[in-house]
């Protein structure tokens, strides 16, 4: 009878898997073994399965550290195989598979997965990396205090660019070292759209500043924007690189924009003195054409102003009478 033999993490990650139909298999770190394990607390000869014309049979051989199911604290000796069996050796663990295993239905590639693959497209990508060094390198600009040159942009543009590619980059390499498909461009694709969501998101926030005052009502909703496509874009670095349920994706992209913006935002307030002689105040300017509503001229405004002291002088005369 067949059986397979699954060289698993401790987080049940499969790492290895071979198949078999010799009636003997043996475990350890010595070369002469059928599955080879490269845990130094394994023994050379660590472990033994036969199959008796039956059933299949397992047995520590003696080992320094011993070999236990993994809710046992018990050494296995002539244990009987059950289908889905996971053997923990050392500090590595197996599981036996019966060929008759039965698997998890297959998951159907839904038209969500081909959206992100679109993000991958050459000429997505290739737009999206290009707009976002054009709005770097604008603001790189703008906060210039020297007119500079094109060249002189171009350095700390390409720089400011590289510096956002390691955020896709750290996760496609988490992604392949954990063992999943690591995805780079697609990775690289959707961060960057994400990025430059927020590049508008914030010129957004700062127009509905120029056009109202501190105390608009629901500027707190233009402040979850950038919160809402943070965790949107972990969600979805999460859902491209990683095999993890929706609450546990969830969980972690609200972690991150927690540990990011929360992270920020105490760093910020340590480095606010409690007392400041001289307070900075942040007033947004731009030019007429960024309000929402077209501003009146002066001789309106003047006309406007005597209208309402005329107003408010006859309201007080009709008070006094």
């Amino acid at each position: 009878m067949e059986i397979i033999i699954e060289e698993i993490s401790q987080g049940h990650k499969l790492l290895g898997r071979h198949k078999f139909s010799n009636t003997e298999i043996t475990i350890g770190r010595g070369y002469h073994n059928d599955i080879i394990v490269s845990d130094p607390h394994v023994c050379s000869e660590h472990l033994q399965l036969r199959f008796n014309g039956e059933h299949w049979l397992i047995s520590d051989l003696d080992s320094v550290n011993g070999s236990y199911l993994e809710d046992s604290k018990a050494n296995v000796v002539e244990h009987q195989v059950r289908s889905g069996d996971i053997i923990t050796i050392g500090k590595s663990q197996i599981r036996l598979v019966f060929p008759t295993h039965p698997v998890a239905a297959s998951i159907a590639i839904s038209p969500f997965e081909s959206l992100i693959n679109l993000a991958r497209h050459p000429f997505i990508l290739a737009l999206s990396i290009c707009l976002f060094a054009v709005i770097a390198g604008w603001i790189i600009n703008l906060n210039n205090v020297k007119e500079v040159t094109l060249t002189q942009m171009l350095v700390p543009t390409i720089g400011l660019t590289l510096g956002f590619v390691l955020w896709p980059a750290g996760i496609a390499l988490v992604s392949h070292l954990t063992k999943h498909e690591a995805r780079f461009w697609t990775q690289v694709g959707i961060s960057f759209i994400f990025f430059n969501l927020m590049w508008l998101s914030d010129i957004f926030e700062n127009i509905v500043h120029f056009n109202t005052s501190s105390n608009f009502s629901l500027i707190w909703l233009i402040a979850i924007i950038p919160l809402a496509l943070a965790f949107c874009l972990f969600w979805l670095n999460c859902y491209v690189g990683f095999h993890m349920s929706l609450m546990r994706r969830n969980l972690v992209s609200l972690a991150l924009v927690v540990l990011l913006f929360g992270g920020s935002f105490v760093i910020q307030m340590s480095k606010q003195p409690d007392f400041n002689p001289r307070p900075q105040f942040n007033t947004t300017i731009m030019s007429p054409v960024f309000l929402f509503a077209s501003s009146s001229n002066i001789e309106r405004f003047v006309s406007d102003s005597s209208k309402l002291f005329q107003q408010a002088t006859q309201v007080a005369q009709e008070s006094k009478e």
